[in-house]
C-alpha cells in the first residue's frame, strides 16, 4: 500500500511540474497571445495613430509589428493572412517591393484572399500601376465585401490613399 501511494504521489508531481512548464496554472482564463495576434494588436494601433496624422508612432507600431510577422511566419509558414499582414507593414514602412513580394506569397495560397487583393491593389495603385490596381479590383468586384468598396474609392479618386 505504502508503495501505491509513494507511486501517486510522484505522478501528482510530475503532472503539476509538466502543468507549469506548459504555462497553464489550471485556470480557464489564462491565455498565452500569439505573435500573430500581438502583431494584429500593433497595427490596429497604428492605423488610429496614422488617421491622427501621428506618422512616426505608427511607424513604431508598423516596425514591432513587423518583428512579431516575422517571428510568426517563421513557426508556421505558408499563411495567407500572415502574409497579408507581412506585406502591409512593410508596405506602410516604405518598402513596396517587399510589400509585393509578401502579398503574392500569400495569393499563390489563396489568389481570392480580399486583404491581399485590396492591399496589393492599393500598392499598384501608389506605385502608378493602374492597370494592375484595376485587376486586383476585378477580383474583388464579387465579393460584395468592403475591401472592394474601398479599393474602389482609391481607383476613381473618392478616396485618398495613405502610403
Amino acid at each position: 500500500m505504502l508503495k501505491k501511494l509513494s507511486i501517486l504521489f510522484c505522478l501528482l508531481i510530475l503532472l503539476s511540474i509538466s502543468s507549469q512548464a506548459a504555462g497553464t496554472d489550471g485556470s480557464s482564463s489564462s491565455k498565452v497571445e500569439s505573435d500573430y495576434d500581438k502583431a494584429v494588436s500593433l497595427i490596429k494601433s497604428a492605423k488610429k495613430y496614422e488617421k491622427k496624422n501621428k506618422t512616426k508612432k505608427a511607424n513604431k507600431k508598423y516596425v514591432k509589428a513587423l518583428s512579431f510577422l516575422i517571428k510568426s511566419n517563421e513557426k508556421i509558414p505558408d499563411n495567407a493572412d500572415t502574409l497579408n499582414y507581412l506585406g502591409f507593414t512593410t508596405r506602410k514602412l516604405g518598402d513596396y517591393v517587399g510589400g509585393e513580394k509578401y502579398y503574392l506569397q500569400g495569393l499563390a495560397l489563396e489568389p481570392n484572399h480580399n486583404g491581399i487583393n485590396e492591399y496589393l491593389g492599393e500598392l499598384y495603385f501608389v506605385t502608378n500601376r493602374i492597370d494592375l490596381a484595376k485587376e486586383r479590383l476585378e477580383v474583388l468586384k464579387t465579393c460584395n465585401c468592403e475591401e472592394y468598396d474601398e479599393l474602389k474609392e482609391i481607383i476613381e479618386g473618392t478616396k485618398k490613399s495613405k502610403y
